[in-house]
């Protein structure tokens, strides 16, 4: 029985859910009229002119075509499954979704600020946080994570940061605000593992 409850605290869980999630918004999106998109993008205009604050949240989950939506997910399942089994299912799951907030609300400053009206979606501002996560375990966490280094973190980073500011269409302050997000929760989450294993 304990080897059952042992290794249902490894199975990457919430990583599967969150993909899982994506990918059945992906296809209810795919239902004639579009309303999801029209709902959920962020855009600065609806949420400073009409209060639809929860676009910040519901923009993550949707994806433009199938290839964004099978870059992200392959990144968030096997990302998503080492990072989760570090710090466990309910914390990857929380920095997971604040980090993709953050990213969003960076975006939204920078839309509101250039005066930018167009609208943004998808889950890089979160996957962007699974990185800075990575790279605060793996700079401050008392356990090394097998094959990771923080030289190899950051030249990830930096390629994805690269790809994403000499591509088109690419929403580079949701990257930039995930990124951030997710390293400033990772080092948190890293000092109370520590404060935790002194008591």
């Amino acid at each position: 029985m304990d080897r059952y409850i042992a290794k249902g605290r490894t199975l990457p869980f919430m990583s599967a859910m969150l993909a899982a999630a994506n990918i059945v918004v992906f296809l209810l999106c795919q239902l004639p009229g579009n309303t999801l998109y029209g709902r959920g993008c962020l855009s600065a205009f609806e949420i400073v002119a009409r209060g639809e604050y929860g676009r910040i949240l519901w923009a993550m989950f949707l994806h433009a075509d199938v290839s964004h939506l099978f870059n992200n997910m392959i990144i968030l399942f096997f990302m998503g499954a080492m990072i989760e089994k570090e710090i466990g299912h309910f914390p990857f799951a929380g920095i997971y979704l604040v980090s993709g907030i953050g990213g969003n609300l960076l975006s939204l400053a920078g839309k509101i600020v250039g005066g930018d009206w167009a609208v943004s979606l998808g889950a890089s501002g979160a996957i962007f946080g699974l990185d800075g996560l990575l790279l605060a375990l793996v700079l401050f966490s008392p356990r090394r994570i097998e094959n990771i280094t923080p030289l190899r973190v950051v030249l990830m980073i930096c390629l994805s940061l690269y790809s994403g500011f000499t591509g088109g269409n690419v929403d580079n302050l949701a990257h930039i605000g995930g990124l951030l997000t997710g390293f400033v929760l990772g080092g948190l989450s890293t000092i109370y593992m520590r404060l935790k294993r002194i008591r």
